[in-house]
């Protein structure tokens, strides 16, 4: 769906904008491509620039509790410089790339709830106006997926997916947010964690896989979080199921009972394994301990992997409060639209 706007900013007979995207989902770090159509209005006017912007509604902690707002995580320029006369048409294709860590929007086809936009800003004689807003789609990489699907196998469930503004401390991340998947422990883990959160952080040369479990706390201790970070390849070729079990099993234990360095007992890192760090920091197995009360309980059906449809799909209804998929984008629209005015409005 798109949203056909007059330039509201630069008043009646303003040209119009109407941005469309290729219809196929993008992958992190791929190519977007799609046109801008423009109509001239009932005068000539210069064009000084046109820019996509990438934005996302993202959630953010503070001390009166959480709140959503919007974060522009990229911005292209993709024309300007001329004269559109009266009411004259023109389109201008254009291709930009991702980041390779946008978020992930959907799986095997079903949307996560994630909320991602393109919205077009036109300059017009020193007026901005960002008129356009269309949803962004993006699938998982192969390698994510991969991971997504171990987990299914070896019975862990999805239970919803948001994005948290923040930094994870000791990676690579480049973009001011994280997308945070959570799941329900598989049944051999219930006793030992209430959830486990996962996050990817891609890069060029690979993946930086972030796992976080909220675990129980016993009679005489308190629960509290654990961390593990492991870097994979884009490529690599594994068991996914025994890998991911794995990894699972180091983070449900205490970190004392096998010391913070060593991935495999041997003390060596993940690069010294054949393990790629996307971002060229040492891709190293790290893990922590902390107390955190960042998540919220955003409720969704079950099911990651091959299972996950039905769970996304029942968190992309509960998040927008039971309106139908087709309704998702105008809410998506809404909501950025609200933010432009609050923005005005200050």
């Amino acid at each position: 769906m798109v949203f056909k706007r007059l330039l509201g900013s630069l008043g009646v007979g303003a040209p119009t904008v109407d941005t469309v995207l290729d219809p196929a989902p993008v992958l992190p770090g791929g190519t977007l491509t799609g046109q801008v159509h423009l109509k001239g209005g009932q005068a000539d006017f210069d064009i000084e620039h046109i820019a996509l912007e990438l934005v996302a509604r993202v959630e953010a902690e503070h001390e009166d509790g959480e709140s959503e707002g919007v974060v522009v995580f990229d911005r292209f320029t993709v024309g300007g410089g001329f004269r559109l006369g009266t009411e004259e048409p023109r389109s201008l294709p254009f291709q930009v790339t991702l980041p390779w860590e946008t978020p992930i929007t959907e799986l095997y086809g079903q949307p996560l709830g994630i909320v991602l936009g393109v919205r077009t800003e036109v300059a017009v004689a020193g007026a901005k106006d960002k008129g356009d807003l269309d949803q962004l789609t993006v699938t998982a990489l192969p390698v994510q997926e991969a991971v997504l699907e171990a987990f299914g196998q070896l019975g862990f469930d999805f239970k919803s997916a948001d994005l948290e503004y923040g930094h994870i401390a000791g990676t690579g991340q480049q973009l001011p947010f994280y997308q945070e998947i959570e799941l329900v422990p598989a049944p051999q883990y219930a006793h030992q964690v209430n959830e486990i959160e996962l996050t990817f952080l891609a890069g060029p040369g690979g993946l930086e896989v972030v796992l976080e479990a909220d675990k129980r706390g016993g009679l005489l201790t308190s629960g509290h979080d654990a961390v593990t970070r492991f870097s994979v390849g884009h490529h690599d070729v594994r068991d996914w199921a025994a890998e991911v079990d794995g990894w699972v099993r180091q983070l449900v234990e205490h970190h004392a009972a096998y010391g913070a360095r060593s991935a495999y007992g041997h003390g060596a890192s993940y690069t010294e394994h054949g393990h790629h760090d996307p971002h060229g920091h040492g891709g190293h197995h790290h893990h922590d301990d902390h107390h955190d009360d960042h998540h919220d309980d955003h409720r969704a059906g079950p099911g990651v992997g091959t299972a996950v449809a039905a769970g996304a799909a029942g968190l992309a209804v509960g998040v927008v409060g039971g309106m139908v998929a087709a309704e998702v984008v105008d809410e998506v629209g809404d909501f950025f639209e609200g933010d432009d005015e609050e923005e005005d409005e200050g």
